[in-house]
C-alpha cells in the first residue's frame, strides 16, 4: 500500500504572490537569468525558493505548459498569473516574462550583427548551447522522484521517458507525433486509473 501523501497547506497560508507587480517583477527576473532556456531556474525560483508551487503543481503545470501551442515558460507564466490574480496576474507575469528580456535581445541583436564573424562569438554561442542542454537535463533529473506520487507508478512513468526519449532522440519521431502518441496513450491510461 503506498504512504499516503503530504497534506498541501491551504492557499491562505501557502507563500503566494503579494500583487501582479510582485509577479512582473519575478517573472522579468526569471528571464533575465535564462539565457539558453529557464525551466531549470524556474523550478528553482517558483518551487525551492519562493514557493509558490509544490514541486507536483510545477510537474503538473509544465506538463501542461509543455503541450500547449507557444513557448513553454510563457504558457507557464501565464498559469501561474491567471492561479494569483486572474486576467491582471496572467498579464503582469508574460509582460515580465517579455518585456526587459525583449529589449535586451534586440541590443543583443545589434551587436551580433556587428560581431557574427567574430570566431570567439561563435564559439561563446555553441558553448553556451552546451551549458543550456545541461540545465535542460539536470532539471528533468530533478523531477524524476516527483514520478513516484503518480497514478501509473514509478516503472511505468519510466517506460514512458524511455518511450519519448527514444523516439525523439534516438528515432527522430517529431515531437508532435510523439506527444499524441505516446502522450495521448498516457493519458487515457491515468484518466482510466483515477476514473469513477
Amino acid at each position: 500500500m503506498p504512504a499516503p501523501l503530504p497534506a498541501t497547506p491551504p492557499e491562505a497560508e501557502r507563500p503566494h504572490p503579494r500583487s501582479p507587480r510582485d509577479l512582473f517583477i519575478s517573472f522579468t527576473w526569471l528571464a533575465l537569468q535564462g539565457f539558453g532556456g529557464v525551466l531549470a531556474i524556474v523550478q528553482r525560483e517558483m518551487v525551492e525558493k519562493k514557493k509558490w508551487l509544490t514541486p507536483e503543481e510545477f510537474l503538473e503545470d509544465w506538463a501542461v505548459a509543455q503541450v500547449l501551442p507557444g513557448p513553454n515558460v510563457i504558457n507557464l507564466a501565464l498559469m501561474i498569473g491567471d492561479r494569483y490574480f486572474g486576467l491582471r496576474g496572467a498579464l503582469a507575469a508574460v509582460a515580465g516574462m517579455l518585456t526587459v528580456p525583449l529589449c535586451v535581445i534586440l541590443a543583443l541583436a545589434v551587436l551580433y550583427a556587428h560581431y557574427a564573424g567574430n570566431p570567439q562569438v561563435a564559439g561563446a554561442l555553441r558553448g553556451m548551447g552546451a551549458v543550456a542542454g545541461g540545465l535542460i537535463a539536470a532539471t528533468g533529473i530533478k523531477l524524476i522522484p516527483q514520478l513516484r506520487k503518480n497514478p501509473l507508478g514509478f516503472g511505468v512513468c519510466l517506460g514512458v521517458v524511455a518511450l519519448v526519449f527514444g523516439g525523439i532522440a534516438g528515432l527522430r519521431i517529431p515531437l508532435v507525433w510523439v506527444l499524441a502518441v505516446v502522450g495521448g496513450a498516457a493519458c487515457v491510461w491515468t484518466w482510466r486509473k483515477i476514473g469513477p
